[in-house]
Formats: C-alpha cells, structure tokens, sequence
C-alpha cells in the first residue's frame, strides 16, 4: 500500500486556463514538447496541435473541446486538460474544473487579466482548485510583466508571488531570473535548451530587491516564512518553496511565473513549479459524496471502494469513450461497475491513458488517475460510478442554462430520423446544448450558450454526422419577471365528473424577488395540511415554465399561500397541485410583468483612430458604455449590450476597423426588454 500512495504523490492534475488567444494550447505544446511527449512543436497558426485534433479548432484557430494529455517530467506523470477561452464553451471549462487538482492560468503580458480569463478564474475559486499564473507572450510589443501582476492584484485580489524577473524586453526576452534559487535560466536563439549560470551583474540590483519584496509579501501570509525572517532577516530557499505551495493550496497566493511559450522560453521552470507547488491528488480534501441521506467521504486510496466521476463523454458512430477522474479505489477491464444515476451495473471494456485523439490501452486505473474507458452505454457527464457493494453520488458538475436557440431542420425528409438520432448523441457529449420540440410551430430547436457554440454544434452535424441541415436565425432566450405583485388571490379548483371529484381552494400572495423563486406559507390553524402545501408549491413551480407575456420561463417572484379549504373526501395532491400551477398563472396575469433579456459584457479592443465609429454602434445596439482605457497602442472599450444586439457584431466590427478590431463577451444576467423586443 505504501508504494501505491507513494504513486500517487508524484501525480499531477491540472488545467490550463486563459482568455482565448492569450497562449493556452501554445503553452500545452511546449510542455508536451519539453517533456519528450512529442518530437516537434505543434503550432495553432499552422494547425499542427495535439490538443486541438478537431478540423472545427484548426480552422478556426481556438479551443473548443477540452482535451486531455498526459506527460512525465522530473519523475512526476502529470495529467492535463487544456480547456477553452472562449465564453461560449464556458461549461466545457467548467466540467473540466470539477475533477482537476490544480491549473496552471495563462495571462497575455500585453492585455493582462482579459474578461474571460477573470471568468475561469471566478470557477476555478468556486471549485477551490490552487493555481499558478504564467505571464505570457513577453517577446510581444508593449509587454509589460508588472502591469500585467498589477491586474491580477486589482481585478483577481489574490497576493501575486512573483518569483522571476525577466531577461530582456520585448523582442530582446531571453530569460528570467529565478528569484527563489537567485540564478539565471537563459534560452539561446533557435536552441531548445536552457543554460543556468548566475544573475547577470546589470541585474543582480534589481534582482536582490525583488526577493526582498518576496520575502517580506511571504513573511505577511505565512507564519513559517515570518518565523525565520524575523530570527534571520531573511529566508532560505527551502523554506520559500514551503511556504509559496502552501500559500497556493489555500489560495492566499499565487505564484506568478513569466516566459514566452511560442518562442519556447519558460516552460521548464513551469513545469519546475507546477511539480513544486500544485497539489498532488493525496494533498487534496477527500471526495465527498452522499447515498440515502447521508453523507460519505472516499480518500484517495487505490484500496477503498470505487469512485469515480465522469466529466467528457465521446459518442461517436463506432462506440462512446467515457473520461473518468477516479477518485478512490482501482478497475481493471472487465470489471462491473454501479452507475448511480441510471441505476445499472456497467462493465468496463478497456481503460485508456488519453492523448488528445490517441490513446494507448492500460491495465487498470487507480485513485488520482484521469482516463477514459470504452464500453458504458449510459453514462453521461456527470455521472457517478462506483463499486456495486459500495454505492455513493458525487456532486456532478454545474450545467449554465442556454441563452440562444436556433430552429434546425434535416434538408431532406428522409434525414428526420437520423436529424433526432445526430442531436441527441451532441446533448450527451455537450450537457449545455438542449434540444426541445417547439409547442406552437413542431419545429426543432437547438439551445446553447452563444452564437458561436451553436455555429459549432451545426457544423459538427455536417461534418461528424454527414447530414445537410437548414439553421434559423438565431433567438434569444427571454425570461418573466414580476414588476408588481398582488395579494389576496382566490382561486378555487372543483372538479366533479362521477365518482371522486377534486377540490382545492388557495389564496396566493404573489410579490417581486430580485432573483430565483421563493414559496412559503403563511397559513395557520391546519387549513391546509403541511402534505398539500408542497402540493401547491409544486404546482407553482409547474407554472413558471410559462409566462403570460410570451410563454417564456418566470423568474424573480415571491409566492406566500396565506390561506385555503380542504374538502373531507375531495381534497388530494393532485387537486392542490393543480390549483397551485392554475391560480399562479391566475395570479401572473392580475400581475404587472416585466420582459426580461440575457445582456453581456463586452470588450471591444480597436485602433484609437476607430473609437468614435465603434461608441456610437455601439449605442446603436443599445449599449451602455463602462469604461474605456487605452492599452498596448490600442483602445479597449468596455459596454453592456443585449446578447439579441450583438448577432453579427464580428463582422460589423471588422468591417467599422478594416480587420483590426476583436471584441470578446461574457454573460452578466438578465436586464428588462423595451416594450418593442419580440417576445416569441
């Protein structure tokens, strides 16, 4: 047993986090080429990556799907998931979150913290996963590490622990000194290798003033590091490792590191870090997980029962490809395993080590392990499977509800079935596309997080499935609200048609809530039995699915039962429950509603000479412009803007700036609609 958790010590699960374009899957090239994984570096520009296999990533140039990769490196097997920065696939990053132990973010040294890179960050705390921060793309123009270690302060609040000083500026970067070992790490023009030597005189000054600086921001957050600076007035090496990975697993700090990964210059004291500082699965909490009320822990022991989540399903035409992180216990192929969701037994066909689109067979997987399996026929992402004799239900990842929806036909009538067959097998790769039957025209309707994740799932029907399909234009998603309440609502519900019949009578109070849905009762004196009260509260909530403005979900309402009458034999849930979902929507209609639609940020990054072109386009489009700042030559433009007003905004924009504009958008909740919004 001692061997096996000693295993698992060397093990290392992490992520790859960033804005899109600051350098994520550069930056998961380089290591796998640092590690000896591959023998040639892949380039996103000239569609050569392992991780991003899909002809939809490289011809687009950007992540999509999370992929995972495993390499060795100074005697560590570290896991890694190199996610997307794209808003759009923000769920892809967030499923990928709940089963990691750590990530590595990956900042632009020119833009610093982007919207979306503050987005991941923002999961990655909700999930408690310790991260390093690598500053990016200092050989770039206007690179600046400093500003950038200034953004993370202000905008992501953790204490940043820088711990290197580059060599060089801009086109001149060649290096950096590591402020922990005090030398220098120096990559050669064209040559892979790095050389270590002393700090170089001209900056062995600044280099003694930035330790310092890291000597005193350690002695302020760890008592080890303040133990011996004050005995010492300084801190020895050993103890500045001890305290920085402590520092990251709780999250008070972060270690900030800085390099070029295009140019190959900084990645092996990344990997150093990553080896030094991130956790291994035995320094994480044990999972816990709950069967039959109560609640269970399973620690990362090869031994313990089987625990397992997945979080990536590949269905494809010849068989699914389930990812897994296990989390306690050991499988071999063959074995039975309990999938608690579907209630079945599932039997493991082969277990795979994950190279993007390769994979190569091995004999079992073990607690800490990230692998994928072939042979379970109903496991979607999410799902908990465990040993049969020792059932457990893990948290399954969060899924955002879908903000777009485009109607979808098979061109031709022959394809209806296979259409069906094409969208459900997407929904169980893709948890955060939905697809529905509208009630009033019978088209089919495919829901997702943006324009571009919808552009993709089309694509992919195309080109996995074969199928020519016509797509709509795309449609937001509208809630409800209640502008003003009402009090005092009667409705009753008799029924009498022979034999038993149904009565029900509720008084409703309905009044605006900021957010969500709220039901409580007032009632007194056991006028309504506590049993039909959930009744009712059922039926209420079988009533928000559809609003009296345009049948859209209701949202952001109170509803107190004050008051109701029972009948001695008509009385039942049914009856309660059915007076619950027709007196709300009574209720809704006597209400003043309001018309709510999904508003992002944006940040629209353009030439100082195109600004004026783009703020007034923008207020053309109902934006309300938040800030504007000059960065790195160019004017960065921050606005909220309805999601409905932003559809075909990168063509506007490029066209407004002659190519030389981008803009980037990130989801902030729901605003009221003006009364002309459409509303079906």
């Amino acid at each position: 047993m001692r061997t096996n958790l000693s295993t698992l010590a060397v093990v290392r699960n992490l992520g790859i986090l960033a804005h899109v374009d600051a350098g994520k899957t550069t930056v998961t090239e380089r290591i796998l080429y640092a590690t000896g994984t591959t023998h040639r570096r892949g380039e996103v520009h000239d569609g050569t990556t392992i991780t991003d296999f899909d002809p939809q990533e490289r011809d687009r140039g950007i992540t999509i799907f999370a992929a995972a990769v495993s390499c060795a490196w100074d005697g560590h097997r570290i896991n890694l998931i190199d996610t997307p920065g794209h808003v759009d696939f923000a769920d892809e990053v967030e499923r990928s979150l709940r089963v990691l132990d750590g990530a590595v973010a990956v900042f632009d040294a020119v833009a610093g913290v982007e919207p979306q890179s503050e987005s991941v960050w923002r999961q990655a705390d909700r999930h408690g996963v310790p991260r390093i921060a690598f500053v990016n793309k200092l050989d770039r123009a206007g690179a600046d590490l400093d500003a950038a270690v200034a953004s993370i302060r202000e905008r992501l609040h953790p204490a940043p622990l820088v711990v290197q000083l580059p060599i060089g500026a801009e086109d001149g970067f060649s290096g950096v000194v590591d402020l922990v070992h005090m030398r220098s790490l120096v990559w050669g023009e064209g040559d892979d290798s790095v050389v270590e030597g002393p700090v170089p005189e001209e900056l062995r000054e600044e280099a003694h003033r930035r330790r310092r600086l890291l000597e005193e921001a350690l002695a302020e957050l760890h008592t080890g590091a303040l133990e011996e600076f004050c005995m010492r007035s300084a801190v020895s090496p050993p103890t500045l490792v001890a305290a920085l990975r402590d520092l990251t697993g709780s999250g008070d700090g972060v270690v900030v590191l800085c390099g070029s990964a295009y140019r190959n210059r900084g990645i092996e004291p990344l990997l150093d870090a990553v080896v030094a500082y991130l956790p291994s699965p035995l320094d994480v909490p044990a999972v816990r997980g709950t069967f039959d009320g109560t609640e269970q822990e399973r620690a990362a022991d090869p031994a313990a029962p089987f625990a397992a989540l997945a979080f990536k399903v590949n269905a494809t035409s010849t068989g699914r490809l389930t990812y897994l992180r296990v989390y306690s216990g050991t499988i071999e192929k063959g074995d039975a395993v309990w999938d608690t969701g579907a209630r079945r037994t599932e039997r493991i066909g082969r277990i795979l080590r994950v190279q993007a689109d390769r994979h190569a067979q091995v004999d079992r997987a073990v607690a800490g392990d990230i692998v994928a399996v072939v042979g379970l026929k109903s496991a979607r992402a999410g799902s908990t499977l465990c040993a049969p004799g020792a059932p457990l239900v893990l948290e399954p990842p969060g899924v955002t509800e879908p903000v777009v929806s485009v109607a979808v036909e098979a061109r031709r009538s022959t394809d209806a079935d296979k259409l069906a067959s094409a969208l459900a097998r997407l929904t169980e790769e893709d948890p955060s596309l939905v697809v529905r039957t509208d009630s009033e025209t019978g088209q089919t309707v495919l829901s997702g997080m943006g324009e571009l994740h919808l552009e993709v799932a089309a694509e992919k029907l195309r080109r996995a499935h074969g199928l020519e399909v016509n797509v709509g234009r795309p449609r937001v998603s509208y809630r409800e609200t209640v502008g003003r309440g009402v009090s005092g609502l009667v409705f009753r519900h008799v029924k009498q048609d022979g034999g038993a019949g149904q009565f029900a009578h509720v008084v409703l109070d309905v009044e605006p809530l900021e957010a969500g849905f709220e039901f409580r009762s007032a009632v007194v004196g056991g006028r309504v039995p506590q049993e039909y009260v959930r009744a009712v509260e059922a039926g209420c909530r079988d009533a928000l699915t559809e609003g009296p403005l345009g049948g859209h979900p209701v949202t952001g309402l109170r509803v107190t039962l004050t008051d109701g009458a029972t009948h001695v034999k008509d009385s039942s849930d049914s009856a309660f429950r059915t007076a619950g979902r027709l007196g709300l929507r009574e209720a809704l209609r006597a209400c003043a509603m309001v018309l709510l639609e999904p508003v992002v940020e944006v940040t629209v990054t353009v030439p100082e000479d195109a600004v004026g072109g783009v703020l007034g386009d923008l207020a053309a489009r109902r934006g309300r412009v938040s800030g504007s700042t000059t960065r790195g030559g160019a004017a960065v433009v921050t606005a909220t803007v309805p999601l409905a007003e932003l559809f075909g905004y990168a063509t506007r924009l490029r066209s407004r700036t002659q190519g030389r504009g981008t803009f980037t958008a990130r989801p902030t909740g729901y605003a009221p609609a003006p009364a002309v919004a459409p509303v079906r």
